[in-house]
């Protein structure tokens, strides 16, 4: 059978884009995605710097100051999931610059909420944005950076959320402390400042360029063709004729929806994403809602001190996931997110343990050695379940694997907080370490079935069921993987 010349050219863009070495265009890629990650992040890790003097202004109840996650978290479950396959069917990069847009109008909005009720629908409308961002930014990393790189660039990129969080404490103290601005109105001013700032992005976003695999998958080859010639021009290499083509990706099935191809053909790898995301959303938000709610108090942090105390937990967030991210592609992704997720659940009975001495110090110590290993957990499951998804479904997969887990951190992040008001904090404590627990066995689980483990193998080779020769890890086996 005779290959065409369109079909031909769109399997061999998979190997150029990956013959590429690292150059300018990585390097801004990189640093646009990450500036989208630390903006979201900064928005969302705000709330829980400035949740006391929020609800203190509003006289919120613990119910009702959590349910300010709660609808955060719901609004990120839907946004995901159309997000997913709008990026799918319209590419990823006109998804950057609408989600941006949203994000950051919403967020200004909601520093002028005059009562909770509206708050609500403001945090809602601005997570629709910020849950779409999942799977355009993931999918869009690992579509443009070589499979020996792959798994680490993706990672540097989820430690952006480290750096915004740690930036959105420092507001935080500014606004509560060295302008001592009322608890009426510092909450007001930290939303309106993020969603300014958010706006910067924009300048670097509107220049990245569309994905080449996602343009080949729709068989648009020709545009696909012109900015592959114009990076490989700027690493320093010209386009070879002779580079032999990837294994070809599974055709798209474009009379089925997205989900529905999904679990047909992918239930295996479908399912992997939405455990080990389940496991971790609930173990982060779960944790971040009942330190911002109950264990701060409980251990006379004031409010001027939560934002330091945040600070100092996202430095330990950082250096956890910097340390995963330098051996990520080293240690492969079974050993990275299977080690990482067991962990993250000892670090939880470790703050457990601080929590119950009532020592400021503890806690804190504690926080950042939790905050390390859970960041390690979840910056190594993003990449791994990311890559396993074909171009033409990737972001519609981590979508629907983020709307699953943010689904279970909804209603963690809702009825932890009250859990450890009415039988102590133990519980609460206990409870988010059995979801990290279940990450971990997911994991053995992927690795016992002979799942396919993706470090530095071509993304084609791993939505094809298909070992590439020069990999390093074992086949793809079926694709119900």
């Amino acid at each position: 059978m005779t290959t065409s010349p369109d079909a031909l050219s769109a399997e061999s863009i998979g190997t150029r884009l990956d013959r590429l070495r690292w150059s300018s265009t990585h390097l801004s890629i990189l640093m646009a995605l990450g500036a989208g990650w630390l903006f979201d992040s900064l928005e969302v890790n705000l709330v829980g710097s400035v949740i006391n003097p929020l609800s203190e202004h509003f006289q919120a109840t613990v119910e009702q100051s959590s349910r300010i996650f709660w609808v955060w978290l719901l609004g990120v479950l839907v946004g995901a999931l159309a997000g997913g396959m709008l990026a799918d069917r319209f590419g990823r990069r006109r998804l950057f610059l609408v989600t941006l847009l949203w994000y950051s109008g919403f967020t200004v909005l909601t520093a002028a909420s005059p009562n909770l009720d509206v708050l609500y629908v403001l945090r809602f409308l601005t997570a629709l944005g910020v849950g779409a961002e999942y799977g355009i930014i993931n999918a869009a990393i690992m579509e443009f950076m070589p499979a020996r790189v792959r798994g680490r660039s993706a990672a540097a990129v989820m430690n952006f959320w480290s750096i915004g969080a740690i930036a959105s404490g420092f507001i935080a103290f500014l606004l509560l402390n060295t302008f001592a601005l009322a608890s009426a109105v510092s909450w007001r001013y930290g939303f309106a400042l993020g969603g300014i700032l958010a706006l910067l992005v924009l300048l670097f976003r509107r220049r990245l360029p569309e994905s080449p695999r996602w343009l080949a998958s729709q068989g648009r080859v020709e545009e696909a063709e012109a900015i592959l010639r114009r990076m490989e021009q700027r690493a320093g290499i010209g386009p070879d004729a002779a580079v032999p083509g990837d294994a070809p990706e599974a055709p798209a099935t474009r009379h089925r929806s997205a989900l529905v191809e999904l679990v047909r053909r992918y239930p295996g790898r479908l399912l992997l994403g939405c455990v080990l995301d389940l496991s971790e959303a609930f173990g982060y938000y779960g944790l971040s809602a009942l330190l911002s709610i109950v264990v701060l108090k409980q251990v006379h942090y004031t409010d001027a001190e939560i934002p330091f105390f945040f600070i100092l937990g996202n430095v330990g967030a950082l250096i956890g996931g910097i340390g995963m991210t330098l051996a990520f592609d080293r240690l492969g992704r079974r050993w990275s997110v299977g080690t990482f997720y067991a962990l993250a659940a000892a670090g939880v009975g470790v703050l457990a343990a601080a929590t119950a001495t009532g020592d400021k110090g503890w806690v804190l110590g504690a926080t950042m050695l939790a905050n390390a290993v859970a960041t390690g957990a979840w910056t190594a499951a993003y990449p791994t379940f990311t890559e396993l998804f074909p171009t033409h479904l990737r972001a519609a997969g981590i979508g629907t694997s983020v709307a699953v887990g943010r689904l279970g951190a909804a209603y963690g992040a809702l009825y932890l907080p009250t859990l450890a008001v009415q039988i102590g904090a133990t519980a609460s404590y206990l409870l988010i370490a059995a979801f990290w627990s279940i990450g971990a066995i997911a994991m053995i689980v992927w690795s016992l079935a002979g799942g396919v483990d993706g470090a530095r193998q071509p993304l084609s080779a791993l939505s094809a069921g298909v070992r590439s020769p020069a990999g390093l890890s074992p086949s793809a086996g079926p694709l119900t993987k």
